[in-house]
């Protein structure tokens, strides 16, 4: 059998039609809390703007309450879209983050906008290229170590904190980033499953330990699944219809909150456009999910998984994890 690497959850906090925000915060907090009790390595969030579909636009505030909520799970971005931030700004936040709640806190970075383009003006985004993103990497944990920056400013309450950094994204590019930063990298094949083999070789053959910024001493590869876990693998497909419906509106530019599933879909371009975005999931009754995923690590050769699940009803998501958790162990 193929070893079981860690399982984390990355969590966008989608709203279901008919949910309101604050219902759906709830939702998503009682999934950290399972999380933890299940022994999950990680519970990340992601940032989005502007969108009707998820509700994670504040990520550092989601992640310091599910904190609150949590013993011994990690709580961590996937990430913040660094370009829509000032570094020292993200620093603080996730080095105070750090100073209340211990060494339990990741931080993904990535260079995507994660919105529209007139949203990310408004949010003022910065340089998104390669060279802008490494450099603001290392002056970021110049704070995280000594609290001083290469540029001579100082934040006392990152200093000492020591935040581990991920690089995320979806394609070669991202993975050669991480690779010559020598930085953990966390593959988005759960919506964009295209480049993840060439992303992982890439990762691989590119990864340095003489970066200034390198802190593994060897490449760490976590990769996106999407999964959805029934009794049954026909209620899991009728269940997982709300994910395929999502991405159906990603393609098409109609987004909408989740929509109830339904048994049947029209297979028409949008939906031919989803099943190419899902291609990298599980989705099934237990033996099938675990199978599928035993695949998934023995092709990848991936260190651990993160799984994202949709569900329009939240019991339906929290059994999924909870199902998950029981056929990994």
């Amino acid at each position: 059998m193929t070893a079981h690497v860690p399982l984390s959850i990355l969590d966008l906090v989608p709203v279901s039609e008919g949910s309101g925000v604050r219902e759906t915060l709830e939702a998503s907090f009682e999934a950290v809390r399972l999380a933890d009790a299940a022994g999950y390595r990680r519970y990340w969030f992601a940032e989005h703007h502007n969108s009707p579909t998820f509700a994670s636009s504040a990520t550092s505030l989601l992640i310091e309450h599910a904190l609150s909520l949590t013993s011994t799970i990690r709580v961590g971005s996937g990430g913040v879209m660094l370009p829509n931030h000032a570094p020292l700004t993200v620093a603080e936040q996730f080095g105070t983050l750090v100073q209340l709640h211990g060494d339990r806190v990741d931080l993904g970075l990535g260079r995507a906008p994660g919105t529209d383009p007139m949203t990310a003006r408004l949010l003022r985004r910065g340089a998104s290229d390669a060279q802008s993103f490494a450099d603001q990497i290392y002056e970021m944990q110049s704070w995280f170590a000594s609290g001083d920056s290469p540029r001579g400013v100082s934040s006392i309450v990152a200093a000492g904190t020591e935040v581990p950094i991920w690089v995320l994204g979806s394609t070669t590019n991202g993975a050669s980033i991480a690779g010559q930063l020598g930085l953990p990298f966390s593959v988005a094949s759960h919506f964009a499953p295209d480049e993840l083999y060439q992303a992982l070789s890439v990762y691989r053959s590119s990864f340095t330990t003489g970066s200034p910024t390198a802190r593994l001493e060897r490449p760490q590869a976590m990769v996106g699944v999407s999964v959805l876990v029934a009794d049954t693998d026909a209620e899991a497909e009728l269940q997982y219809s709300t994910h395929v419906q999502m991405s159906i509106g990603n393609a098409t530019g109609d987004r909408r909150p989740l929509q109830p599933p339904r048994a049947e879909l029209p297979h028409d371009g949008g939906w031919r456009a989803a099943q190419g975005m899902l291609a990298c999931r599980a989705v099934g009754s237990p033996a099938t999910v675990r199978t599928r995923l035993e695949e998934l690590v023995a092709s990848t050769e991936a260190d651990e998984l993160v799984v994202v699940t949709y569900a329009h009803d939240p019991q339906v998501r929290l059994r999924s994890l909870q199902l998950l958790a029981e056929l990994w162990k």
